[in-house]
């Protein structure tokens, strides 16, 4: 009998972690970190990582863990050039961006493929706070 990999990758190479943190489920993303045998920053075959996902859907205990590892990028684009600052500021996830920001990792000022930063998806979609957030770094 073959073990199970926890780093499988599915079709679209998404992995277990992948999908745990984009659909919030916090308890399993700390049992698959703790294992140390995942890549914590495996792409999928859009380019989208576990904290692409997680903060694009607004999960923010789960940014925060994956930010906590050290391995997680926070500047990691997509195959767009979107990170996952923008998918949280475009999709009005207030806490995230403050989380991400405030980490220091995070860059405001990033452009996508479309020219826009997070501040242009905030605006863009209505997210006021977001946009007073982002202002500074603008």
């Amino acid at each position: 009998m073959s073990k199970t990999e926890v780093d499988s990758k599915d079709n679209y190479d998404r992995t277990p972690l992948w999908r745990a943190a984009g659909n919030g489920h916090q308890a399993i993303v700390k049992l698959l970190l703790e294992t140390g045998k995942i890549e914590v920053d495996s792409k999928d075959s859009y380019g989208r990582t576990p904290l692409w996902r997680a903060a694009g859907n607004g999960h923010e205990a789960i940014v925060k863990l994956l930010l906590e590892t050290g391995k997680a990028k926070a500047d990691s684009k997509d195959d767009d050039s979107r990170t996952p600052l923008s998918w949280a500021a475009g999709n009005g996830h207030e806490a995230i961006v403050k989380l991400m920001l405030e980490t220091g990792k995070a860059k405001a000022d990033l452009k996508d493929d479309d020219g826009r930063t997070p501040l242009s998806w905030a605006a863009g979609n209505g997210h006021e706070a977001i946009v007073k957030l982002l202002q500074p770094y603008s």
